[in-house]
């Protein structure tokens, strides 16, 4: 079967720049769909937490490739979210750490890294009904999704997303989140495998002046348009 197979489910790409929103719109479109919300990103922090815990300097791509021979990543829906197993256990609550999502943007450039997460992107979600996001789900993983959402929003809003995302005592001030955020999106934007940049036919939707609501009606309605369009293959 290709992703292109008319016997699968529906595939949604949701791409984006880091902080555009796009695990919280995929989480709620997933529920309201009844999809499989596969975390892409989540798959990423969870080989970097291998890597650091490892030891591994995040720059030495011998080592990683040699690492990823050796893991196993995979999601499951939970009551309260996706489960993200990392060599058969659970690791779900580690992910959001600030270290963690530095380290999974640095192991990431890796051409080969990226080659083996694609594959195992694919393995997963390659019967459809799900809901991916990533960097490079609508141009490299699922390049015949159904609908490729690029998610997009101003660097300053996406920063102070982050930033009230910290809760009540944050211990990093937004100037230092919108440099981060802008190192991320250069990584991103020019690394040698995989750049981050929209599918020729996605949908651009910016979400700067837009609230959560008002981003998922919108991605609704994308979805609910495919769902009544006749099958085009």
């Amino acid at each position: 079967m290709t992703a292109g197979s008319k016997s699968r489910g529906l595939i949604v790409a949701i791409d984006g720049p880091a902080g555009a929103g796009k695990s919280t719109l995929a989480k709620r479109l997933a529920e309201r769909f009844g999809l499989l919300n596969l975390e892409t990103g989540a798959m990423y922090r969870a080989f970097a937490l291998k890597a650091l815990r490892a030891g591994l300097a995040l720059d030495d791509a011998t080592a990683l490739e040699a690492l990823a021979r050796t893991t196993t990543i995979s999601i499951e829906p939970g009551d309260l979210g996706n489960l993200v197993y990392l060599d058969g256990k659970e690791v779900s609550g580690e992910l959001r750490e600030q270290a963690i999502t530095d380290a999974a943007s640095q192991v990431s450039v890796h051409p080969k890294i990226r080659v083996w997460m694609v594959n195992r992107q694919r393995q997963i979600g390659l019967g459809g009904n799900v809901v991916m996001e990533g960097r490079d789900i609508g141009t490299v993983v699922f390049p015949d999704a159904d609908l490729k959402i690029f998610l997009d929003a101003a660097p300053e809003a996406r920063g102070q997303r982050r930033y009230e995302q910290l809760g009540p005592a944050p211990t990093i001030q937004p100037d230092e989140i919108l440099k981060e955020l802008r190192a991320r999106d250069e990584r991103d934007r020019n690394r040698a495998e995989s750049p981050l940049r929209p599918a020729e036919d996605a949908v651009i939707l910016d979400s700067t002046g837009l609230t959560l609501d008002e981003v998922v009606e919108e991605a609704s309605k994308l979805i609910e348009s495919r769902l009544k369009a006749p099958a085009a293959r």
